[in-house]
Formats: structure tokens, sequence, C-alpha cells
């Protein structure tokens, strides 16, 4: 089974939502991720929806979603032309040197430290879902207190635009 992401433009009104969350579990699709956020123009909003499955399943989703009226656009986001991020947020003990540890790793992986309290650190990381997961098993060892992950979130590259 592979993994695509699905970048889809929607009316941005109540119920559009259920409607395709719904229609993925009406037809026995699962959602691997899912992010919405209105886009620039407030009478739209863009859906990242990540799915695993054959081409089969992938020509299936987008004629599903396709008959949807709200549905502006739907686009399948090739890895290559992709640029694709994630972020977290990591509530990590940190106590006597492994603060010290902590914050030099916050440096080779580009994070952020957002709250420090005597206890814990709360880090913020931006990066692919590869970067991620290298820096949570990093922090494995100190103790992860709270983790929580946002969906992807994707855009082609170039001057290309969804519309």
């Amino acid at each position: 089974m592979e993994r695509y992401v699905l970048s889809v433009l929607v009316e941005n009104h109540a119920g559009v939502l259920s409607r395709v969350s719904g229609l993925f579990s009406r037809r026995g699709f699962n959602i691997d991720s899912l992010t919405v956020c209105e886009t620039h123009n407030p009478g739209q909003s863009r859906m990242t929806i990540v799915v695993q499955g054959d081409e089969y399943v992938l020509e299936q989703i987008k004629k599903q979603l396709s008959k949807l009226v709200e549905v502006i656009s739907i686009t399948h986001c090739e890895k290559s032309a992709t640029c694709e991020r994630e972020m977290a947020l990591i509530k990590v003990n940190a106590t006597g040197s492994a603060r010290a540890e902590i914050i030099q790793a916050c440096n080779v992986f580009r994070a952020h430290i957002v709250d420090v309290s005597l206890k814990s650190v709360i880090i913020e990381a931006t990066g692919s879902e590869d970067k991620l997961s290298s820096l949570i098993r990093f922090l494995e060892p100190f103790g992860i207190l709270e983790l929580v992950k946002t969906g992807l979130t994707a855009m082609g590259r170039g001057e290309g635009v969804m519309n």
C-alpha cells in the first residue's frame, strides 16, 4: 500500500468537513491525517488528506470527492513536486544535566523551546515526518510527558497555484 497526499480546496462553510469525512467513512477508506484551514480567500478552506491504498483507491477517493458540491478542486500531491511539513509540540522531562542535552538537540533539529518550567520544557518542531520521528526517538529516553502533532500540510513547489 502506498501513501497518498491529497490537497482539496472546498467552500468554507459549516458541514463541509463532516461531509468529506463521512464520505471516507461510508466507503471504508481510512484517513491517516487530515488538516483543514481557511485560505487567503475567506470563502474557501484547504484540506490536506493523507490516505493509504493503491491507485484504484486513490482514483475512487478522487471520484467520490469530486461529486461533493462543496469541493472546488482536488490535487494529488506527488512527493517530488510538493513541500510537506508537520508541526509537533513535545513536553519533555528536563531536569539537571538533561536540560543542556535537550537544548543542544533542539539546535541540531532546528526546534524551539517555547515553554520552560522547573521540571520540563515544551519543544516546537516543524519539518518532515522523518525529522519529527527522529527528534521524538531522541527525546524518548528523557521522558516524553505529552506529545501532539498536526497533520501533514502540503503545497506544490514552483509557480503553480491551486484554484
